[in-house]
């Protein structure tokens, strides 16, 4: 067995660290999220810390962990007897992000089940995890049938298989310990408030403690056993520390106060539902335990608020996690009795400055076609060349609800919300021989399939001799997530305040409508002489917005380029992720100013992605009372369909009487 390195040898990271111990506390926190970039010891702290849990009781010889004192009457093992048992190491379980449904709940012999009536079942990582920790690295790329099953097992306490009518339940109570890199994309907010805490962690900017980090790590890595010998007495005092905290625990007195100082908190901070207030109130009680106290200081509140409520502030998408603590000291001091202490004395008023900003977007100089710009004045005062200039960026008019924009066909990419595909999960369809292992039978297929054998079976009566071979693996349709790459126009033309404006608030649409179905999302902008990849494909939109909204305007339309450079985008990403139909979306006026030819070179360009089979929609950004329909011209050149700003939106009428004329053609 490899040895861990040692809880108490992690430099820094003291939220971290802290929330994690919260939790061995009182596992009824429930668990604790935890979002930073790579390289800082998430992983590390979690592994570390199953090390200092006390060991478990369990019946011996059950394979779902059940406590002697209190044996699980359902369990699949059982009946148990009360009372025995053995001891156990806490058990860490990690669960791929790749894994299966089968891997995840346990896997169910169907053969078996229908020809002998033996339920034959082998327990899965949820068993696995029961009475111990759950770990997900980069839990944000689970795939969203794992995520439902997690919330189901998290919520009940227990997993249910069930399998053509038959059916297993096993407890599942289990610590859930996340990980996750926000840059890779963000969690759905039914499991992101399944999470009792989070914490941000980053690597550290002093010198000093990056030096510490790099010597221990490297005598970690020459000699494991030596170096965890070495901390052997700070895990022992830790161990010893949170069996002392879970003895008291249970006195520990939350007392009228505290209880009025967490719900207004939490109505201050307006967070959905109760859970919030129930997180924080076992988090106040588990930091007064940790600190040997048999009474919740307001100390114990604001530090419980600190931990449990920054990730659900997140109204939308794109808002950041995180807690004002101006607000919440004020909150607490409000709401709190004339015994509490202040829970944080140095904390002063606004700092000068602090209502200080950025001038709006509306005191930059216009912008307007390529052909009217006025050129801008460079540092000595003369004119920049034409094309040159470039305009500050725009702020994004607020988001609509777009129309839904997919991909024909049918594929079979990652599990989402957008285009028809085959999945594990959705409508039966249809019915094939199992390949591998039967994960869904269908029924009526598999008796037809046995049905004409039955006399060369020896069966005359009543019932049905089934074997392997008439098995039968139901076919499944649902909804895949699909690589949506943003093609936008950032050229003079385009520069008009109250266009771009418009036309950044249609791309934060169909952003958040990207999240919303689970996309992976893609950015490039083109403008002057040439186009950028301003965001390579991630399952981020928060990067793509933040992207979006510094977005700067200006120059010459170079078409051409901005289509070649998103093929180009398309061909690395097909290599990586070829089960991933992509959607492009060009939003442009039509234009083509930049380069020589720049019309046929952009015709040329669009009829890649139609040779391709490319899925494209053209948002076509004129204005105007005389418009010259060069974004339909483009998207037939593309071999895709054009919307205007106005078509985009979803109860748009305009919208509504294409899409009837388009289906009656």
């Amino acid at each position: 067995m490899t040895t861990p390195f040692p809880f108490t040898a992690v430099v820094g990271q003291d939220d971290l660290r802290l929330a994690l111990l919260l939790n061995a506390v009182s596992p009824a926190v429930g668990g604790v999220l935890v979002r930073g970039e790579k390289g800082t010891a998430k992983s590390t702290a979690v592994r570390a810390l199953s090390a200092l849990l006390p060991e478990v009781p369990v019946v011996p010889g059950c394979r779902f962990s059940c406590d002697p004192a209190s044996p699980d009457p359902g369990c699949p093992d059982g009946p148990h007897e009360a009372g025995g048992g053995a001891e156990r190491p806490a058990r860490m379980v990690e669960l791929p992000v790749g894994a299966s449904e089968d891997r995840l709940v346990g896997a169910l012999d169907i053969e078996r089940a229908l020809s002998e009536g033996v339920k034959a079942f082998e327990p899965g990582l949820l068993a696995d995890a029961h009475r111990g920790i759950l770990y997900v690295d980069e839990v944000n790329l689970l795939h969203d049938h794992l995520v439902d099953l997690l919330l189901d097992a998290a919520a009940m306490g227990a997993s249910y298989v069930e399998r053509e009518g038959v059916s297993v339940r096993h407890a599942a109570r289990f610590l859930l310990v996340g990980t996750m890199n926000p840059e890779e994309g963000e969690l759905r907010p039914q499991l992101l408030d399944r999470f009792g805490l989070t914490v941000e962690v980053t690597a550290s900017r002093e010198p000093d403690q990056r030096v510490e980090v790099v010597r221990r790590r490297l005598a970690y890595d020459d000699d494991p056993g030596g170096f965890a010998a070495r901390w052997a007495d700070e895990e022992a005092a830790v161990r010893a520390r949170i069996v002392a905290a879970r003895e008291l625990l249970p006195s520990v007195r939350l007392g009228d106060g505290a209880l009025r100082q967490i719900a207004a908190t939490c109505a201050a901070f307006e967070v959905d539902g109760m859970r919030a207030d129930i997180v924080m109130a076992r988090t106040a009680t588990a930091l007064a335990a940790w600190a040997g106290r048999t009474d919740v200081l307001a100390e114990d509140v604001r530090q419980a608020a600190l931990l449990a409520l920054p990730h659900r502030r997140r109204r939308n998408p794109f808002d950041a996690p995180g807690l004002d603590e101006d607000k919440l000291d004020e909150t607490l001091e409000e709401f709190g009795g004339s015994d509490d202490d202040d829970p944080d004395p140095d904390q002063g008023p606004d700092g000068p400055g602090g209502g200080g900003g950025q001038p709006e977007p509306d005191d930059a100089p216009q912008g307007g076609d390529d052909t009217a710009a006025r050129p801008e004045a460079g540092e000595n005062g003369q004119p920049q060349p034409s094309g040159a200039g470039e305009q500050s960026a725009v702020r994004a008019s607020e988001p609509f609800r777009t129309k839904v924009l997919s991909v024909p066909g049918i594929g079979e990419g990652a599990a989402g919300r957008r285009s028809r595909a085959r999945t594990e999960h959705g409508r039966t369809t249809g019915a094939r021989r199992p390949r591998g292992a039967l994960t869904k039978l269908h029924l009526a297929a598999t008796v037809q399939a046995a049905a004409p054998h039955q006399r060369a079976r020896g069966r005359s009566g009543p019932g049905l001799v089934v074997r392997r071979d008439d098995l039968r693996q139901a076919t499944r349709e649902g909804r895949e997530g699909n690589l949506v790459l943003f093609v936008v126009d950032a050229s003079g033309s385009m520069a008009a305040r109250q266009r771009m404006s418009a036309v950044k608030g249609a791309v934060l649409s169909l952003l958040l409508d990207a999240y919303q179905r689970r996309d992976k999302v893609g950015l490039v902008t083109f403008r002057g002489t040439g186009a950028d990849v301003a965001l390579p494909p991630t399952s981020s939109v928060d990067a793509a917005a933040a992207r979006l909204e510094t977005l700067p305007t200006g120059g010459r339309t170079p078409l051409a380029a901005g289509l070649l450079r998103a093929h180009d985008v398309l061909r690395v990403e097909r290599l990586r992720d070829p089960a991933r139909r992509p959607l492009v979306v060009v939003v442009t006026d039509g234009r083509a100013t930049g380069g020589p030819e720049p019309v046929a070179l952009a015709g040329r360009a669009a009829r890649l992605f139609a040779a391709d089979g490319v899925a494209s929609v053209v948002v076509d950004c004129e204005s105007g009372p005389v418009r010259l329909g060069l974004a339909g011209q483009l998207a037939g050149e593309l071999g895709g369909t054009a919307v205007t700003l106005d078509e985009l939106r979803a109860d748009s009428i305009a919208g509504l009487v294409k899409d009837v004329q388009r289906r009656a053609a």
